[in-house]
Protein backbone atom coordinates (compact mmCIF):
# COMPACT_ATOMS: atom_id res chain seq x y z
CA UNK A 1 0.00 0.00 0.00
CA UNK A 2 1.31 3.45 -0.95
CA UNK A 3 -0.39 6.20 1.04
CA UNK A 4 -0.37 9.80 -0.15
CA UNK A 5 -0.42 10.92 3.50
CA UNK A 6 2.99 9.32 4.10
CA UNK A 7 5.85 11.81 3.86
CA UNK A 8 7.90 9.18 2.01
CA UNK A 9 5.26 8.85 -0.70
CA UNK A 10 6.77 9.48 -4.13
CA UNK A 11 4.08 8.23 -6.50
CA UNK A 12 6.70 6.14 -8.31
CA UNK A 13 5.28 2.65 -8.74
CA UNK A 14 7.80 1.48 -11.30
CA UNK A 15 10.10 -0.30 -8.83
CA UNK A 16 7.21 -1.98 -7.01
CA UNK A 17 5.57 -3.17 -10.22
CA UNK A 18 8.88 -4.41 -11.58
CA UNK A 19 9.57 -6.36 -8.39
CA UNK A 20 6.13 -7.96 -8.45
CA UNK A 21 6.36 -8.90 -12.09
CA UNK A 22 9.81 -10.34 -11.50
CA UNK A 23 8.21 -12.61 -8.89
CA UNK A 24 5.64 -13.76 -11.43
CA UNK A 25 2.79 -11.67 -9.97
CA UNK A 26 0.43 -10.21 -12.54
CA UNK A 27 -0.30 -6.58 -11.69
CA UNK A 28 -3.05 -4.22 -12.79
CA UNK A 29 -3.17 -0.71 -11.39
CA UNK A 30 -6.62 0.83 -10.89
CA UNK A 31 -6.91 4.61 -10.46
CA UNK A 32 -10.15 6.20 -9.26
CA UNK A 33 -10.73 9.92 -9.62
CA UNK A 34 -13.53 12.49 -9.46
CA UNK A 35 -14.08 16.17 -10.17
CA UNK A 36 -13.09 18.77 -7.55
CA UNK A 37 -16.68 19.78 -6.75
CA UNK A 38 -17.71 16.16 -6.15
CA UNK A 39 -14.65 15.51 -3.96
CA UNK A 40 -15.43 18.63 -1.93
CA UNK A 41 -19.01 17.41 -1.45
CA UNK A 42 -17.81 13.95 -0.41
CA UNK A 43 -15.41 15.37 2.16
CA UNK A 44 -18.31 17.47 3.46
CA UNK A 45 -20.38 14.31 3.96
CA UNK A 46 -17.47 12.58 5.70
CA UNK A 47 -16.79 15.64 7.88
CA UNK A 48 -13.07 15.02 7.68
CA UNK A 49 -10.20 17.25 6.68
CA UNK A 50 -8.29 16.38 3.53
CA UNK A 51 -4.96 14.73 4.53
CA UNK A 52 -2.96 17.32 2.54
CA UNK A 53 -5.11 20.31 3.46
CA UNK A 54 -2.83 21.45 6.29
CA UNK A 55 0.22 21.27 4.01
CA UNK A 56 -1.21 23.65 1.40
CA UNK A 57 -0.37 27.34 1.41
CA UNK A 58 -3.85 28.61 2.30
CA UNK A 59 -5.08 25.50 4.16
CA UNK A 60 -8.19 25.11 2.04
CA UNK A 61 -9.78 21.86 0.92
CA UNK A 62 -9.42 22.90 -2.71
CA UNK A 63 -5.68 23.39 -2.28
CA UNK A 64 -5.39 20.00 -0.55
CA UNK A 65 -7.12 18.26 -3.44
CA UNK A 66 -4.84 20.04 -5.93
CA UNK A 67 -1.77 18.90 -3.99
CA UNK A 68 -3.05 15.34 -3.97
CA UNK A 69 -3.59 15.39 -7.74
CA UNK A 70 0.00 16.50 -8.28
CA UNK A 71 1.36 13.71 -6.06
CA UNK A 72 -0.83 11.07 -7.67
CA UNK A 73 -0.19 12.10 -11.26
CA UNK A 74 2.58 9.46 -11.75
CA UNK A 75 0.24 6.80 -10.39
CA UNK A 76 -2.50 7.83 -12.81
CA UNK A 77 -0.02 7.78 -15.68
CA UNK A 78 1.07 4.23 -14.77
CA UNK A 79 -2.47 2.95 -14.21
CA UNK A 80 -3.90 0.22 -16.42
CA UNK A 81 -7.47 1.32 -15.71
CA UNK A 82 -8.70 4.83 -14.87
CA UNK A 83 -12.32 5.28 -13.75
CA UNK A 84 -13.93 8.68 -13.20
CA UNK A 85 -16.45 8.23 -10.38
CA UNK A 86 -17.89 11.75 -10.62
CA UNK A 87 -21.29 10.70 -11.93
CA UNK A 88 -21.30 7.11 -10.66
CA UNK A 89 -23.37 5.65 -7.85
CA UNK A 90 -21.79 2.92 -5.72
CA UNK A 91 -23.76 0.32 -7.69
CA UNK A 92 -22.64 1.73 -11.04
CA UNK A 93 -19.03 1.67 -9.85
CA UNK A 94 -19.53 -1.94 -8.74
CA UNK A 95 -20.73 -2.86 -12.24
CA UNK A 96 -17.76 -1.13 -13.87
CA UNK A 97 -15.32 -3.00 -11.64
CA UNK A 98 -17.05 -6.28 -12.47
CA UNK A 99 -16.77 -5.45 -16.18
CA UNK A 100 -13.04 -4.82 -15.80
CA UNK A 101 -12.07 -7.57 -13.35
CA UNK A 102 -14.97 -9.99 -13.22
CA UNK A 103 -14.53 -11.67 -16.57
CA UNK A 104 -17.72 -13.21 -17.93
CA UNK A 105 -18.98 -14.47 -14.57
CA UNK A 106 -22.59 -13.54 -13.93
CA UNK A 107 -23.77 -12.13 -10.62
CA UNK A 108 -25.28 -15.01 -8.65
CA UNK A 109 -28.11 -13.98 -6.36
CA UNK A 110 -28.78 -15.72 -3.05
CA UNK A 111 -32.59 -15.74 -2.91
CA UNK A 112 -34.40 -16.68 0.31
CA UNK A 113 -38.15 -17.40 0.25
CA UNK A 114 -39.34 -17.14 3.85
CA UNK A 115 -42.80 -17.93 5.22
CA UNK A 116 -43.95 -16.12 8.36
CA UNK A 117 -46.97 -15.31 10.50
CA UNK A 118 -48.18 -11.72 10.62
CA UNK A 119 -49.09 -12.12 14.27
CA UNK A 120 -45.38 -12.60 14.99
CA UNK A 121 -44.33 -9.58 12.94
CA UNK A 122 -43.06 -8.99 9.40
CA UNK A 123 -39.41 -10.06 8.86
CA UNK A 124 -37.21 -6.99 9.19
CA UNK A 125 -34.88 -8.10 6.40
CA UNK A 126 -37.64 -8.68 3.82
CA UNK A 127 -37.11 -7.07 0.42
CA UNK A 128 -40.57 -8.12 -0.82
CA UNK A 129 -43.65 -9.13 1.19
CA UNK A 130 -46.62 -11.16 -0.09
CA UNK A 131 -49.80 -11.41 1.99
CA UNK A 132 -51.70 -14.70 1.70
CA UNK A 133 -54.43 -13.88 4.22
CA UNK A 134 -56.93 -13.41 1.38
CA UNK A 135 -57.02 -17.19 0.89
CA UNK A 136 -59.32 -19.41 3.02
CA UNK A 137 -57.56 -20.54 6.20
CA UNK A 138 -57.09 -24.34 6.53
CA UNK A 139 -57.07 -23.79 10.29
CA UNK A 140 -60.88 -23.86 10.21
CA UNK A 141 -60.98 -27.27 8.54
CA UNK A 142 -60.68 -29.90 11.31
CA UNK A 143 -58.81 -32.49 9.26
CA UNK A 144 -56.23 -29.89 8.15
CA UNK A 145 -55.81 -27.88 11.35
CA UNK A 146 -52.98 -29.94 12.82
CA UNK A 147 -51.14 -30.30 9.51
CA UNK A 148 -48.85 -27.69 7.92
CA UNK A 149 -48.34 -26.23 4.49
CA UNK A 150 -45.60 -28.81 3.92
CA UNK A 151 -48.20 -31.60 4.06
CA UNK A 152 -49.77 -32.54 0.73
CA UNK A 153 -53.44 -32.21 1.83
CA UNK A 154 -52.88 -28.63 3.03
CA UNK A 155 -50.76 -27.67 0.03
CA UNK A 156 -53.33 -29.07 -2.40
CA UNK A 157 -56.12 -27.27 -0.58
CA UNK A 158 -54.32 -23.89 -0.56
CA UNK A 159 -53.13 -24.06 -4.16
CA UNK A 160 -56.59 -25.07 -5.41
CA UNK A 161 -58.38 -22.06 -3.89
CA UNK A 162 -59.70 -19.44 -6.36
CA UNK A 163 -56.97 -16.92 -7.14
CA UNK A 164 -54.13 -18.94 -5.63
CA UNK A 165 -52.51 -19.97 -8.91
CA UNK A 166 -52.90 -16.48 -10.40
CA UNK A 167 -51.34 -14.98 -7.29
CA UNK A 168 -48.49 -17.47 -7.36
CA UNK A 169 -47.78 -16.73 -11.03
CA UNK A 170 -47.89 -12.98 -10.43
CA UNK A 171 -45.59 -13.30 -7.41
CA UNK A 172 -43.05 -15.23 -9.43
CA UNK A 173 -43.19 -12.64 -12.22
CA UNK A 174 -42.59 -9.81 -9.74
CA UNK A 175 -39.70 -11.67 -8.12
CA UNK A 176 -38.14 -12.37 -11.53
CA UNK A 177 -38.35 -8.68 -12.46
CA UNK A 178 -36.87 -7.64 -9.13
CA UNK A 179 -34.02 -10.15 -9.12
CA UNK A 180 -32.99 -9.01 -12.59
CA UNK A 181 -32.81 -5.45 -11.32
CA UNK A 182 -30.90 -6.57 -8.24
CA UNK A 183 -28.32 -8.34 -10.40
CA UNK A 184 -27.86 -5.21 -12.49
CA UNK A 185 -27.32 -3.21 -9.30
CA UNK A 186 -24.75 -5.74 -8.11
CA UNK A 187 -26.79 -6.94 -5.14
CA UNK A 188 -26.10 -10.48 -3.97
CA UNK A 189 -28.92 -11.23 -1.55
CA UNK A 190 -32.70 -10.96 -1.60
CA UNK A 191 -35.38 -12.11 0.85
CA UNK A 192 -38.97 -12.69 -0.26
CA UNK A 193 -41.35 -12.96 2.70
CA UNK A 194 -44.66 -14.81 2.30
CA UNK A 195 -47.06 -14.30 5.17
CA UNK A 196 -50.37 -15.54 6.54
CA UNK A 197 -51.89 -15.20 10.01
CA UNK A 198 -49.83 -17.79 11.89
CA UNK A 199 -47.19 -18.89 9.40
CA UNK A 200 -48.34 -22.50 9.45
CA UNK A 201 -50.60 -23.27 6.48
CA UNK A 202 -51.08 -20.79 3.62
CA UNK A 203 -47.75 -19.00 3.72
CA UNK A 204 -45.84 -22.26 4.05
CA UNK A 205 -47.64 -23.87 1.09
CA UNK A 206 -47.15 -20.83 -1.15
CA UNK A 207 -43.53 -20.33 -0.06
CA UNK A 208 -42.77 -23.94 -0.98
CA UNK A 209 -44.48 -23.58 -4.36
CA UNK A 210 -42.85 -20.21 -5.09
CA UNK A 211 -39.41 -21.45 -4.05
CA UNK A 212 -39.73 -24.55 -6.23
CA UNK A 213 -40.81 -22.40 -9.18
CA UNK A 214 -37.92 -19.98 -8.75
CA UNK A 215 -35.46 -22.88 -8.41
CA UNK A 216 -36.64 -24.22 -11.78
CA UNK A 217 -35.72 -21.38 -14.16
CA UNK A 218 -36.84 -21.07 -17.75
CA UNK A 219 -34.72 -22.67 -20.46
CA UNK A 220 -33.23 -19.29 -21.44
CA UNK A 221 -32.35 -18.31 -17.86
CA UNK A 222 -28.75 -19.15 -16.96
CA UNK A 223 -28.45 -16.79 -13.98
CA UNK A 224 -27.54 -19.63 -11.61
CA UNK A 225 -29.38 -18.02 -8.69
CA UNK A 226 -29.43 -20.04 -5.46
CA UNK A 227 -32.89 -20.42 -3.90
CA UNK A 228 -33.42 -21.27 -0.24
CA UNK A 229 -36.80 -21.89 1.45
CA UNK A 230 -37.15 -21.03 5.14
CA UNK A 231 -40.20 -21.28 7.42
CA UNK A 232 -39.64 -18.81 10.24
CA UNK A 233 -42.68 -19.45 12.40
CA UNK A 234 -43.50 -23.07 11.64
CA UNK A 235 -43.99 -24.90 14.93
CA UNK A 236 -44.51 -21.79 17.09
CA UNK A 237 -48.21 -22.46 17.67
Amino acid sequence: VMDVRNRFFTGNLAAVVEQLRGAGVRTRILFLEASDDVLIRRFGFARRRHPLQSESADGTLTAGIAAERRRLDPVKTAADVVIDTTALSIHQLHRKLEEVYGGDAATVLQLTVQSFGFKYGVPLDADMVFDLRFLPNPHWIPELRDKTGQDAPVSEYVLSRPGAQDYLGTARHLVDLTTEGYRQEGKRYMTVAVGCTGGKHRSVAIAEALGDALASPAADDDSGDVVRIVHRDLGRE
